[in-house]
């Protein structure tokens, strides 16, 4: 029998990549005004504006087989591991196998089949319809660790901490409460704390200030590390981004500059280390390293120095 309707739904729990682009208004030799994302010869001296550009999905859920017995599986685009979880939202004798709503990690690239969908009763007429969400990075249920981190800054550079774990103003939910909050000028250049693979880098945000609607438009940098945990870098400066998803990065190497985009009420960097817990990202504290080369948790007010090389070394945030 063949399916009288198949939807997939996409409801992610994590969002989507945005990017920006620039819009180019020029006038030429005869006073035409001209528009494009392209830039043009330097001599024309054109306008700028700073415009916003289609989100990208980086999972779908794929439709594949026979259409008495599809299969499905997920496409991955992240350059590390998600967490889906797939159900039904409507269904009319149709019955999956293995049988849904269940949870799969998903490496990047294309999965193999996750399961197939075929009536219950052959004889008769049926319809479904899928959704699923997702998470990155791979489940951690057992992450009790406390890691050690570099701080994020250049060599002996020195910064004041306003806003540590628990800080009353921001950092309040559970993706939140253990960050700290580093007051420093737009520009400042931000360091790998761990090694680790690049699996997100939003670059393109272009706003900030004080309103929430700015909460989803920070530009930021999130490292994959060999322990399964994330180390996140927010509120980055536009287009300062010096890696990319999928890159490997060194503790102490140079990933981009700070800022004041997204949701902030002046310039500073946002670092916080999050785990995929129960589908959710969650927060977990960590310590920062310091110059006598020993784990100490972060304190708001306090001062955070950038280690020498030489300190980096002996460090255990490779």
């Amino acid at each position: 029998m063949n399916i009288a309707a198949l939807i997939m739904v996409l409801l992610a729990a994590f969002p989507l990549a945005a990017n920006a682009k620039k819009l180019y208004k020029f006038q030429d030799k005869q006073g035409v005004w001209h528009f494009t994302d392209k830039r043009p010869d330097s001599e024309k001296n054109p306008e700028i504006r700073q415009i916003k550009a289609a989100s990208k999905q980086m999972v779908s859920l794929m439709q594949a087989g026979e259409k008495q017995q599809p299969q499905f599986y997920i496409r991955n685009d992240y350059p590390g591991p998600i967490e889906v979880e797939i159900t039904f939202s409507e269904r009319d004798n149709a019955q999956a196998n293995p049988e849904l709503p269940r949870r799969f990690i998903v490496e990047p690239g294309t999965s193999p089949t996750l399961f197939e969908v075929n009536a219950i009763n052959q004889q008769k007429g049926w319809k479904l319809a899928l959704k699923y969400r997702y998470m990155i990075g791979a489940p951690q249920p057992n992450y009790n660790t406390v890691a050690s981190y570099l701080p994020p800054l250049a060599p002996n550079a020195e910064f004041q901490i306003s806003q540590a774990f628990g800080g009353s103003f921001s950092h309040t939910d559970e993706q939140n409460h253990y960050a700290v909050d580093i007051v420093m000028p737009v520009g400042t250049p931000i360091y790998a704390a761990k090694s680790g693979i690049v699996v997100e880098s939003e670059n393109d945000f272009y706003k900030g200030g004080d309103n929430k609607a700015y909460s989803s438009e920070a530009n930021n940098i999130r490292i994959l590390h060999d322990d399964g945990a994330m180390s996140v870098y927010a509120h980055l400066e536009l287009e300062t981004a010096q890696v990319y998803p999928g890159m490997s990065v060194a503790a102490g190497q140079l990933i981009g500059y700070s800022g004041n985009t997204g949701f902030t009420t002046g310039p500073h960097l946002h670092f916080v280390v999050q785990i995929n817990r129960g589908m959710e990202l969650v927060s977990v504290p960590f310590n920062f390293i310091n110059q006598s080369g020993q784990a100490e948790q972060p304190t708001a007010h306090s001062w955070l120095k950038g280690l020498a090389p030489a300190q980096m070394m002996g460090s255990t945030a490779e």
